[in-house]
């Protein structure tokens, strides 16, 4: 039997799973051990698991996997990542990394993580709310009750409509009151609700500019926290200079058996 390092990382509450792989310590295309690894009873327990990996044009590369063990782009992860990378001596406080959805641009201010985004380009209106790539693919609808709303049952009915099959989508539940966005959220490869995240973030922020003409940045509290994300918007539907904002914490460390 073989012990696994690993690193237990959270950014407004999504959770994650995190090995230095650099050395290919982690072994390939192995589901059932994403999975172990991320639940929450047999395993460490996260809604991702993350590999950082060296690349050879950028200063790392995030490999990241749903607690399902699909890959994916996760905007809350990027920010850990960039921690982990900087606790380990990999990057100063300015860097490129290489995620799925490709490469961004990453700042490290005063705690907080700044992570560029991708450009976007098209805001659809479909079943009753926006649909948008944000590095994943996100829905968001306003609703009235942000607090009482049934994210799973309407989140799960979204994520699985044949709209957005076959590759499904994440679904939003957001609100504007008086200032203050609200949101929560339903994330497929999880299959649940999570506390936060940060495609999901920017997906809401972007959805109001355009819904109710919201100026950047845009703060937006998630169940696990504050958020913060700025952009540019170039022509109708169309932002760039897009940036998540937000913290990343280092919850422990350890050693689990494989």
């Amino acid at each position: 039997m073989n012990t696994l390092r690993f690193y237990k990382y959270q950014g407004t509450g999504n959770d994650f799973v995190m090995i230095d792989n650099r050395e290919g310590v982690f072994p390939q295309n192995n589901e059932q051990l994403i999975q172990r690894l991320c639940d929450r009873k047999f395993g460490v327990g996260g809604d991702g698991l993350i590999l950082l990996q060296d690349h050879d044009d950028y200063d790392f590369e995030m490999v990241y996997y749903n607690a399902d063990a699909t890959p994916s782009m996760c905007g809350n992860g990027s920010r850990c990542a960039v921690h982990l990378a900087h606790h380990l001596g990999m990057i100063g406080k300015h860097s490129q990394f290489m995620a799925e959805d490709g490469m961004h641009d990453a700042t490290i201010d005063n705690g907080q993580i700044h992570i560029r985004m991708v450009d976007v380009v098209g805001i659809e209106e479909l079943e009753g709310g926006y649909f948008l790539n944000t590095g994943t693919r996100h829905y968001v609808r306003l609703v009235e009750d942000v607090a009482g709303f049934d994210v799973v049952g309407e989140g799960k009915k979204i994520r699985y409509h044949q709209t957005f099959m076959p590759e499904g989508t994440n679904a939003s539940f957001t609100k504007v009151d008086n200032g203050e966005v609200q949101m929560r959220i339903y994330e497929k490869g999880v299959e649940d609700e999570t506390l936060s995240s940060g495609t999901g973030v920017t997906a809401v922020a972007l959805a109001l500019a355009k819904v109710k003409g919201l100026q950047s940045p845009v703060k937006i509290n998630t169940r696990g926290g504050e958020l913060q994300v700025s952009f540019r918007k170039v022509k109708e539907d169309f932002y760039t200079d897009v940036h998540m904002i937000g913290p990343a914490v280092m919850v422990f460390e350890g050693t689990v058996f494989v």
